[in-house]
């Protein structure tokens, strides 16, 4: 269970109401400008799987896998099980809630 998904959900609106989210396997297959950040949820599809492998190879990006249910709260696009952000300040606040680092 990740601690703060509200916080993290509301950085995650900020960077959908800004343009800096990528919404969906669509979306992001393909995708070659700058990827700070991608979450996905454990239960991707086969398809959505190779995007995140060809992800895994970006330097730049730090990829976490989330429980189905947190990523629904965290996310709040229905049907949606993986998002990419390009705006690094917004990736990394949200890293540091994922990872921990911020407690309350």
């Amino acid at each position: 269970m990740i601690q703060n998904i509200n916080k993290i959900n509301g950085l995650i609106n900020i960077a959908n109401k800004a343009g800096y989210l990528i919404i969906g396997s669509d979306a992001l297959k393909g995708y070659n400008k700058k990827l700070y950040l991608l979450l996905y949820s454990l239960d991707i599809g086969k398809n959505t799987e190779k995007i995140v492998n060809a992800i895994k190879f970006n330097p730049n990006c730090v990829i976490y896998g989330i429980d189905s249910i947190d990523f629904c709260k965290i996310v709040s696009v229905p049907n949606c099980k993986i998002v990419g952000l390009k705006n690094k300040g917004i990736s990394e606040e949200i890293i540091k809630y994922l990872r921990g680092d911020y407690i309350g």
